[in-house]
């Protein structure tokens, strides 16, 4: 309150006050979101032939479940990459037929299927394109979990088969990125929807 003789400065208006909040949001194209997905869950035996293990009717019901809910969040990926082993494959399709992706658009990556470094793993994330806004990886632990290990600033959650962690960072491009600088938009694991 002024006291008597001060002069006092009019309120900014309402106008005013809604832009200086808006400014601290975080805009979409000042944003980018990578979401890890580990497989669904697949068959135990055959380990001797890894690459060719399939889901079960188990993953493949989680793998749709949690691509429901990424879809009842309006998520859309711009770019969806995968390991070509036939568990990863699968998982992808699922996610991509919910989410509208299509499937013959997926990006193979042999080397997520055989171990890519985490820091690989960053510098694949940093050269992509940066209309490129949200894009999905789905792989194997325990790379995923060192993946995201990586890219949060603090993780340390199990990561159950069909696992699905969105990380966001406050970047404009994708050649930005840094370990541990990203923020944990959610995670969805199958024990939440039983």
């Amino acid at each position: 309150m002024a006291q008597a003789g001060s002069k006092s400065r009019p309120l900014p208006s309402s106008n005013k006050i809604l832009k200086a909040v808006s400014i601290n949001f975080l805009e979409p194209d000042r944003m980018k979101r990578v979401i890890l997905v580990r497989h669904a869950k697949s068959i135990s035996h055959g380990y001797d032939q890894d690459y060719d293990r399939t889901l079960t009717e188990r993953g493949e019901e989680d793998a749709l479940t949690i691509s429901q809910e990424l879809q009842k969040m309006n998520i859309h990926p711009d770019l969806i990459i995968a390991s070509p082993a036939v568990r990863t494959t699968q998982t992808a399709r699922i996610y991509s037929e919910t989410l509208g992706y299509p499937f013959k658009s997926i990006l193979f990556e042999k080397k997520l299927y055989s171990g890519k470094t985490q820091e690989n793993f960053l510098s694949m994330l940093q050269e992509l394109e940066d209309e490129k806004e949200t894009v999905l990886v789905f792989g194997h632990n325990p790379t995923v979990y060192y993946y995201m290990h990586y890219l949060l600033q603090h993780f340390n959650d199990d990561v159950p088969t069909c696992s699905t962690v969105g990380i966001d960072f406050g970047v404009e491009s994708w050649s930005q990125l840094r370990a541990n600088a990203g923020e944990m938009a959610f995670r969805f694991i199958p024990d939440m929807f039983r």
